[in-house]
Formats: structure tokens, C-alpha cells, sequence
């Protein structure tokens, strides 16, 4: 998915739609719609999707790699459709495609059972996702590379708020740490790539040209980040 263009949207099959009005907590100071709420629109109306299918309670969803296309970005006072399908299943682990004006996103996302904690397999998921996800295959390795040595770090500090029901760093509040970048262009591609749950532990920020990466105190790569157009 780093190198390959997002697929295209699903053109049959189950797709799920919520509106979202772009509000005054949602922006950066220019009035454009923050990476960090995109990101967690696109948790949003995946969650509201599972739950208007009735499969809330089958497996538990952790992302593990999401990519943005923005070509523009929603705006102050916007009302924006999001629209969202599943494009590829796997053993354990489906694709979503999730588009809104002048922003496509696809995300890869694995099944974890909610009761072992572990990898789960989700057969029950094809009856409702299975038309649009077709026989699409995707890859559900890990792609970027770790961090140079001579990346510069500064200290990165999670807050009590960016945590979730798991006691784990929502994967929305990782995207905060490029809220700082100088004038982020349009059209904007940046992909994000989760390795390992993060709590309120140490952390740094490394940066090496186009790529960032948050790292525990142990030298454990969190998430990583790599931008482009």
C-alpha cells in the first residue's frame, strides 16, 4: 500500500454513509480540518458501520495501516458525506475504503477475538462484506522502514484523553504529532503504520526528511509516518 495507488472505491456491495459537519474542535488555525479528526472520522464511520451490521460483538478491529489522499481539505462550517466500504477481506484482517469530498482514505485493519485477545478469523464477516471486497487480496505486513541513526528526536507525551476503552492510545491522537508540520500541502498523501500499542509511557518523536516515527523509551517503534503528494 506505501508505494501502490489507493484501489479504487467498491462499485458493488454494502456501502455505509454518515455526515459529519466540519465544527470549530475539528481545525487548525488556517480553518482546514485537522489529520487527527480525519483520522478519526475514519474510525468513526467504520465503528458505526460494524454496529449498523450487527457484527459489533464477532471481533474486536485494530488498524494497522491507514493512507490519506487529500486533495483538499474539508473546511470550517463544511458538512461533509463520509462513505465507507469494505474492499478486501483476508484470514484475519479486511481493507476499508472510505471517501468524502477531496479526501480518499484506505485503511487495513486486523481482527483481533475478543475473548483470547488474539488474531481471529472472521468467515461470518463475508456474508455482508463479501460483495464489495470481491477476491481483492492485500498484504498485512508491516512496510516502513525503522528510524536512521541520524533522525533527530524530540520528547512526545500522550495525554490521559488519547486513551480508549483498552487503555491504549486511540490510533486518531498518533496523527497529532504532524499538527506541528509547516503548511501541509494540497494535494497531501501521508500514511501512518501502527506496530505496537502505546499507553502513557516516555515517547519520542524522530524525523528524517519525509518520514516520522513515535518511539517508546526502549527504542520500540509505536507508529510510523511517511508524507508526501
Amino acid at each position: 500500500m506505501s508505494d501502490d495507488a489507493i484501489p479504487p472505491f467498491p462499485s458493488v456491495g454494502r456501502v455505509f454513509a454518515e455526515s459529519r459537519l466540519v465544527g470549530p474542535g475539528d481545525t487548525a488555525a488556517d480553518g482546514r480540518a485537522r489529520l487527527d479528526t480525519l483520522a478519526d472520522w475514519l474510525q468513526a464511520v467504520a465503528f458505526a458501520d460494524v454496529i449498523d451490521a450487527g457484527v459489533q460483538d464477532l471481533v474486536l478491529w485494530v488498524v494497522r495501516r491507514t493512507t490519506l489522499r487529500i486533495d483538499r481539505f474539508p473546511r470550517l462550517g463544511e458538512r461533509v458525506e463520509v462513505e465507507t466500504s469494505c474492499s478486501a477481506l483476508g484470514a484475519r484482517w479486511a481493507e476499508r475504503r472510505t471517501r468524502m469530498p477531496g479526501v480518499e482514505a484506505v485503511a487495513l485493519w486486523v481482527a483481533i477475538d475478543p475473548q483470547t485477545l488474539r488474531p481471529a478469523k472472521i468467515d461470518a464477516m463475508r456474508a455482508i462484506y463479501g460483495e464489495s471486497a470481491g477476491d481483492r487480496r492485500v498484504r498485512a505486513g508491516l512496510v516502513h522502514p525503522a528510524p536512521p541513526t541520524d533522525a533527530t528526536a524530540t520528547p512526545w507525551t500522550f495525554r490521559r484523553a488519547d486513551l480508549d476503552v483498552a487503555e491504549h492510545v486511540n490510533n486518531a491522537a498518533y496523527w497529532q504529532a504532524l499538527a506541528d508540520e509547516p503548511d501541509l500541502p494540497e494535494p497531501l498523501r501521508v500514511e501512518v503504520e501502527h506496530r505496537v500499542p502505546s499507553t502513557l509511557q516516555p515517547a519520542r518523536l524522530v524525523s528524517h526528511e519525509v518520514r516520522r516515527w513515535i518511539v517508546h523509551e526502549d527504542g520500540t517503534v509505536a507508529a510510523s509516518f511517511r508524507m508526501g503528494t
